[in-house]
């Protein structure tokens, strides 16, 4: 039962903020109050993000823009990647787990996208999805690894 809490909680937090439009959400007035002195802007300013034939940069964007890029896009990656994982553990242990999970998050995710298209001020795209497709695919990786770690220690006749 808490396995399903989370999985919901979870997904009422992607359905609360594709339903809200980029002003809504923005962080840029936050990241100006809390970092009104950029630090590490200097090194931060190196970096050029190559994202599906774009460049971001701070030369291209500007500090709070940039760091706003890189917060959200951290957040599609790190949140269906947690979503991913708690449909694996609310889904029974069956043969295809990883592969009903993958592809629910995946499910999930146009489902997001498809609600941002309905919301004004935002920009749903195939590349968030493939983003959060990498996530989930990243943190179930590292689930399944780890749970074949845990079995080797168990039984070494494992492999």
């Amino acid at each position: 039962m808490n396995k399903l809490l989370v999985l919901l909680f979870l997904v009422t937090i992607l359905f609360l903020s594709s339903g809200q439009t980029y002003e809504q959400q923005s962080l840029i007035p936050t990241l100006q109050e809390m970092l009104p002195y950029k630090p590490l802007e200097t090194q931060l300013a190196k970096l050029e993000i190559p994202y599906w034939g774009k460049t971001v940069s701070i030369e291209q964007r500007g500090y709070y823009r940039f760091l706003e890029f890189i917060i959200r896009k951290g957040a599609h990656f790190f949140l269906f990647g947690f979503v991913a994982v708690a449909v694996y553990f609310v889904l029974p242990k069956k043969r295809f787990r990883v592969l009903l999970a993958g592809l629910s998050t995946f499910i999930i995710a146009c489902t997001d996208e498809y609600r941002q298209l309905l919301t004004g001020g935002r920009t749903p795209t195939w590349h968030d999805v493939f983003l959060d497709m990498c996530g989930a695919i990243t943190f179930l990786g590292v689930l399944v690894f780890m749970e074949w770690i845990q079995k080797i220690r168990r039984d070494p006749s494992v492999k």
